[in-house]
């Protein structure tokens, strides 16, 4: 009985002592092949960091202003009896507006024209008998009054009869009526806006610690969201004589042609202002920056030699940078990286220090 059990536990230790070594053997050859193992390259396209001059500029947002714009309003009341306009359309200065009924006022001016034509009859007469002594000096003075009087009702009269005619005080377009045919209309009532819309200011805020970089003729661009792809561009022509003592900012213009009549008084403008120096700057494509909590990197693309078919063993590492501005898909780095240098600009999700890569750059990533 003893026997046969020791029997059975030989049998049973040679059997897992086998599968052990076998288990034993397919490891070690796994962790080998893995050791030996050596991933695809990762395909990322690349471009070089280059070295360009780019101009500096202030940055500001502004106001579109009409060089001449005014509410067309009335001087004088009455009632409205004719309209000569059309709201949207050009005028020229002097061109009628709007015509206020002026009767009464056409009335008065005859009579006191009547009594301007009697006035001057009594004054030639009486300095007639002045000079013969026929009358006292006070006769005459009381005529020549009168005759002073009756000029002064007589123009009163053909300016007010000239303010109910409404004319356009300068060339420009005007906008949409605001009063009726027949209406009434009090002293100040607003007719229609009229704005010379060519040339328009640009009217702007800039810190008062960019006074020293401002000069009359400087170059100014800038974009309205209604032409969100057209670049305006226009001369500094004023610099404000103060700065804003609660803003500590000075206000500036710039002058824009509008022959095209895209843009309009009181548009949102985002402008700057191009200084006359350039400065050479490094840049990459904006798609080469990663951005992180730890800071701004790229992977930096090396030679590690060359493989079996003679192509170049390529590897990156990520090297941390300080960036700058962003112009039109460009950044500028302003250290940690030298122009000439190679740099990934897409396909960085899967790369880490030392990873082969292939370079594509017809492939989007």
């Amino acid at each position: 009985m003893f026997k046969r059990m020791m029997i059975v536990i030989i049998i049973l230790l040679i059997i897992f002592g086998a599968i052990f070594g076998l288990k034993y053997q397919q490891i070690t050859e796994g962790m080998a092949a893995f050791a030996n193992y050596s991933p695809p390259p990762v395909t990322v396209s690349a471009d070089k960091a280059k070295t360009q001059n780019w101009q500096p500029y202030l940055n500001s947002i502004g106001t579109l202003t009409a060089v001449n714009g005014v509410e067309v309003s009335t001087e004088v009341g009455g009632t409205i009896k004719e309209i000569l306009f059309k709201s949207g359309e050009e005028v020229s200065q002097g061109q009628i507006l709007i015509k206020i009924d002026d009767q009464v006022e056409q009335a008065d001016l005859k009579r006191f024209e009547a009594q301007l034509k009697l006035a001057k009859i009594n004054y030639e007469r009486d300095r007639t008998l002045l000079a013969k002594r026929a009358i006292p000096q006070t006769t005459f003075d009381r005529s020549k009054a009168t005759l002073e009087e009756a000029v002064a009702s007589v123009e009163s009269t053909k300016a007010v009869i000239a303010k109910k005619t409404i004319r356009a005080p300068f060339n420009g377009k005007i906008g949409i009526r605001m009063v009726d045919l027949g209406e009434y209309v009090s002293p100040g009532t607003p007719i229609a806006t009229l704005q010379d819309t060519n040339p328009l200011y640009v009217d702007f805020n800039l810190p008062e610690q960019d006074f020293p970089k401002l000069a009359i003729d400087q170059t100014v661009e800038f974009t309205v969201e209604a032409h969100n792809k057209d670049v305006f561009r226009g001369k500094l022509i004023a610099i404000n004589s103060k700065v804003n003592e609660e803003t500590r900012n000075l206000l500036v213009r710039a002058s824009v042609s509008n022959e095209q009549d895209k843009l309009l008084p009181g548009m949102f403008a985002n402008l700057r202002v191009l200084l006359p120096t350039t400065k050479p700057v490094i840049t990459v494509p904006l798609t080469a920056i990663t951005y992180s909590l730890y800071g701004d990197s790229v992977f930096l693309i090396k030679e590690e030699g060359k493989a079996e078919d003679g192509n170049p063993l390529l590897t990156v590492t990520r090297h941390y940078v300080k960036t700058g501005e962003e112009r039109n898909g460009e950044v500028a780095v302003l250290s940690g990286l030298e122009a000439g240098a190679q740099v990934v600009t897409s396909g960085q999700l899967k790369l880490n220090n030392g990873t082969r890569i292939i370079i594509n750059n017809d492939v989007e990533l």
